[in-house]
């Protein structure tokens, strides 16, 4: 698998997601584009490892929900690297919410931060893809998009429009050769805090609900990740890919492997 002059864009580049994915297709020669709120502070370690490799960044920080900032930013960068070859959406924004008591401001901005941004995200970068007849759009999803949380549902909700989006947009671009897919992520080390619920048990002993109660990691979804973007992975489109041990096949407590 290799990705040597490949234009990978990130847009949450700071998160452990975005750092785990840097590490990993650094290692296989690409070049990135990474969305940083904290404007590369919090990428010191990975930036030195793109550099180390002889490869280039360019850092920016802008709205994913305004098309022109997207707009302004992706021709910039082409005149400095070339045109997105990979886009890696992993926003990620959890918010504690009911049906019942959830604000309307709250919940247009998860929608904001989690879905609208990959429509942005998705038209501005598809356009570059049509013309080169060729990318891949990776969404980082949740089992959360067919799982309900018990609290926080408009993280569950804009990551079921992700979902959806990512079906059509696999319709539409995979006629020029674009692959689009979400990868499902399940629960990883501290979710049973981040999905605390009142209703759900769903995160109690959470870890022993892994069919081999062993949880996975960002390391697993950087590895996943670069596999959908190698040519390996050419007739995968429009899939949904559930990456969490066999979480959500989870039946009885009492037969649980405990460690």
């Amino acid at each position: 698998m290799n990705l040597q002059k490949k234009i990978v864009f990130i847009t949450d580049s700071d998160s452990s997601s975005g750092k785990a994915v840097i590490s990993r297709l650094s290692q296989k020669g690409a070049h990135f584009i990474l969305n940083s709120y904290s404007e590369g502070a919090k990428l010191t370690r990975e930036l030195a490892l793109i550099h180390e490799a002889g490869l280039q960044a360019i850092v920016v920080n802008i709205d994913l929900c305004k098309s022109a900032e997207v707009a302004d930013m992706l021709q910039f960068a082409e005149q400095q690297l070339g045109k997105v070859d990979v886009l890696i959406h992993n926003n990620k924004a959890v918010y504690p919410s009911t049906v019942e008591h959830g604000e309307e401001e709250l919940f247009l901005q998860s929608l904001n931060v989690n879905a609208k941004s990959a429509f942005i995200c998705t038209q501005a970068v598809g356009k570059q893809m049509r013309e080169k007849q060729a990318g891949k759009i990776i969404y980082v999803s949740s089992i959360h998009a067919e799982k309900p949380t018990g609290s926080a549902f408009t993280y569950s909700l804009s990551k079921g429009a992700v979902k959806m989006l990512s079906k059509e947009a696999a319709l539409v671009l995979g006629r020029f050769g674009v692959s689009v897919n979400t990868i499902e992520l399940g629960p990883l080390e501290g979710d049973d805090e981040l999905f605390q619920s009142s209703i759900s048990t769903l995160y109690n002993e959470y870890e022993c609900k892994v069919p081999n109660a062993v949880l996975g990691s960002y390391d697993d979804l950087a590895e996943l990740i670069l596999f959908l973007t190698s040519d390996e992975a050419r007739y995968i489109n429009g899939s949904d890919i559930r990456l969490d041990g066999g979480f959500l096949l989870h039946y009885m407590n009492f037969k649980m492997k405990r460690r």
